[in-house]
């Protein structure tokens, strides 16, 4: 097997990850439900992690990061708390479900009011239009840092400081950047970052977050049991416990600790450099090849480890089927929950087949895919 679909789950990911989850499942008691041995190890590893986190996005307190089941939960969390009626929030095209299905209930259910910044066909997004939706009741700029489907990565500094300017919050959608794109949260001005354990910071799935600045404060998701405060008729109003209730899952989060600690070790801009080569060296190769398109890629100010393409007028789900059953290589097909952005690109119909690198992937295995497209591609007659 040939693993290219790592901006759905990273499958290859450093040893001492499993490594850290075989150990907390064998020794972890419940994560703030006790002072014993087994407990309290619970608790060091989960802090150690909240630093680690905070450290990677240069958040200023640990204790504002939170932890949930992912990045959709965390921007549930966001969107949902921070978005009442009479606000404008703004998001762009390039947005995934995750981003903008809770900003359409807002819509629908509250009356908030929603723009989105249209993306060019190249995957290119016009920040002179994107000042240019902003209002005087604008609460929340939330956008994805990357897209999912292109790997396009966009200058959220920038756009961090116009949503300043007007008085605005800016917040990321960090599920493809997090450990593979630097993230700097005081030096870019990003209020909130939303991510995800699973991909790009090889934690195991069920991992996520929010990274907060002090500035913003969110109500209480989640209720229930803390821990701390039992006698309290309320949740805490204090963080981390103000955004997490019931035990946190201490063994995934030693996992993603672990993933955290190899990224720190190995380097972000090592790890994404190396990626970045080997797209690079796919895409080079895709296109060479007759009835190949591919989207996006150059529309940002830098690039993930994704190229979507197709071939022809083939249906992209029968593509990606065929580079499973016929070569061993796994892809995803379809619409990569990023509606308006296949809109933009002219793909809602085919969808398109997304390739996407980690930096543990060799170059023997780029240029087996690159055979794959490039057998394909040779079957097709285009009367298919």
């Amino acid at each position: 097997m040939i693993y290219f679909d790592n901006a759905a789950t990273t499958m290859l990911k450093p040893p001492s990850v499993a490594q850290a989850v075989a150990q907390a499942i064998n020794s972890f008691g419940g994560v703030g439900r006790g002072v014993h041995e087994a407990s309290l190890s619970a608790d060091v590893a989960v802090y150690k992690c909240r630093q680690a986190l905070a450290q990677l996005f240069d958040a200023p307190d640990p204790r504002r990061v939170t932890f949930g089941l992912n990045a959709t939960e965390a921007l549930n969390t966001l969107i949902g708390g921070l978005l009442q009626e009479g606000d404008h929030a703004i998001t762009t095209a390039a947005s995934h479900n995750s981003v903008l299905r809770p900003l359409y209930r807002k819509q629908d259910r509250e009356g908030v009011e929603l723009s989105i910044l249209p993306v060019a066909p190249d995957a290119h997004i016009d920040l002179g239009a994107y000042e240019r939706l902003f209002k005087p009741n604008t609460k929340l700029a939330v956008v994805t840092h990357a897209s999912n489907l292109t790997g396009d990565v966009y200058d959220v500094a920038a756009m961090a400081r116009i949503a300043h300017e007007h008085g605005a919050l800016f917040a990321i959608d960090a599920a493809q950047t997090a450990g593979l794109v630097p993230i700097d949260m005081q030096a870019d001005g990003i209020d909130a970052v939303a991510f995800t354990g699973h991909k790009s910071l090889y934690g195991p799935q069920g991992t996520g977050g929010l990274a907060l600045m002090p500035e913003v404060d969110l109500p209480s998701f989640k209720v229930g049991g803390s821990g701390t405060h039992s006698y309290d008729r309320l949740h805490p109003s204090f963080y981390p416990e103000h955004l997490e209730a019931g035990t946190l899952n201490g063994h995934g989060i030693a996992g993603l600790l672990a993933g955290v600690e190899y990224i720190q070790d190995t380097g972000v801009a090592a790890i994404g450099r190396r990626t970045s080569e080997l797209a690079e060296r796919f895409e080079a190769g895709v296109r060479a090849i007759p009835g190949v398109r591919v989207y996006g890629g150059h529309g940002g100010v830098g690039r993930t480890g994704i190229v979507a393409l197709n071939i022809g007028d083939i249906d992209s789900a029968q593509v990606s089927d065929a580079l499973n059953y016929e070569y061993g290589i796994c892809t995803r097909a379809g619409a990569h929950c990023a509606p308006l952005m296949h809109r933009a690109l002219g793909t809602d119909r085919q969808g398109a087949v997304r390739f996407s690198f980690s930096h543990l992937n060799a170059e023997d295995e780029v240029d087996a895919g690159i055979r794959a497209i490039a057998d394909i591609a040779a079957g097709f007659d285009g009367n298919e």
